[in-house]
């Protein structure tokens, strides 16, 4: 398999961390985002919206969107599951996951940040922007989970919601979001990140990071 991203990109974060606890092994290539190099026909040809990750599978087929890859490699190798079993728990472990990888790390992404910017808006705007996105997505999931146990967002074993959360928290902190107050965010994302599956997929472990 071949994984597409950038060390930075919280969507590709997200994959890097599912192949981890997998133990699936993939080869990564990587597009620099500030560079445009997303934007270049080659890739385009692979993945149309220009944008990371995209997997490549061992067949050639190509897969794109973060929450799609992980599904697919949840599907593939069952074990151990990154979704609950059960039709209820799994919905609200998926709407956790959304609640952040649909509605909050889009809004607050590269390509939207330098609209703002394109627009001649200030640049105090635009990481406003961002970090009141960011703490507004993750005070929803704070809510989400303060009644379930622990360590991790829904339980004993990281979930789909575990993979969205640790790298937006990322995000947040590099936006200047005081994350002290989602106490039961941080609760899960101290036991994530005490297993090598989350600390070796960080953007700083990547051979692309950039300081």
């Amino acid at each position: 398999m071949k994984l597409h991203g950038y060390f930075r990109s919280a969507a590709s974060y997200r994959v890097r961390i599912a192949l981890n606890l997998k133990g699936m092994q993939a080869e990564h290539i990587y597009h620099h985002l500030r560079k445009g190099e997303q934007r270049a026909p080659d890739y385009l040809s692979l993945n149309p919206q220009g944008l990371v990750p995209t997997l490549e599978t061992d067949n050639s087929t190509i897969i794109t969107q973060s929450l799609a890859i992980i599904e697919w490699l949840d599907e593939t190798q069952p074990e151990p599951p990154l979704l609950p079993k059960n039709p209820t728990p799994r919905a609200r472990v998926r709407a956790f996951a959304m609640v952040l990888a649909c509605d909050t790390h889009p809004i607050q992404n590269l390509g939207v940040l330098n609209r703002l910017r394109a627009a001649n808006l200030p640049e105090d705007f635009v990481t406003q922007w961002a970090a009141e996105t960011n703490a507004q997505g993750l005070d929803a999931c704070e809510r989400l989970i303060l009644t379930e146990r622990g360590p991790f967002c829904f339980g004993a074993d990281p979930t789909i919601a575990d993979i969205c959360l640790v790298p937006q928290l990322y995000n947040a902190r590099r936006f200047k979001v005081d994350v002290s107050k989602f106490r039961r965010l941080r609760e899960a994302e101290a036991a994530c990140l005490a297993l090598p599956a989350f600390k070796d997929t960080a953007p700083e472990q990547q051979p692309d990071f950039e300081p």
